[in-house]
């Protein structure tokens, strides 16, 4: 094989693995960019626990592809409660659901929402939000 031809398999393979890196970094931020959002969060004390509101907007596709859940942490990354979302909200954009009777230690004054979809599984992010006792 000719110097030049060797050169020119070089350059191919070397554009293939930029393009296939361009590729995976676009569909990974594509699959970020679905992850649900959390619109607002609201804390009441309600009895002897709270009753946590939260909106989220995901962009809902149906069945394969839905914002399934959200969780209330504490500081410390342990689970205080979690609402399980049953069922898409295609046509229902941004939505709100509740939890009623969650019990939050004393002293708390910050829980953390974070949010889950059904193919991707929970988001990172968390908002923290801060109680008023």
């Amino acid at each position: 094989m000719n110097a030049t031809r060797a050169d020119t398999l070089l350059h191919m393979t070397c554009l293939l693995r930029s393009v296939t890196t361009a590729l995976l970094i676009c569909s990974a931020s594509a699959t970020l960019a679905d992850a649900p959002e959390i619109i607002t969060v609201s804390a009441e004390r309600s009895g002897m626990g709270w009753r946590i509101d939260v909106t989220i907007r995901h962009n809902d596709t149906g069945w394969d592809h839905y914002a399934d859940g959200w969780e209330i942490l504490d500081a410390n990354g342990k689970r205080l409660g979690l609402r399980k979302l049953m069922h898409p909200h295609v046509d229902e954009q941004p939505f709100t659901r509740s939890l009623r009777s969650v019990m939050v230690p004393d002293g708390t004054e910050v829980i953390y929402i974070r949010a889950r979809c059904s193919t991707d599984g929970w988001h990172g992010d968390q908002v923290a939000v801060p109680l008023s006792h």
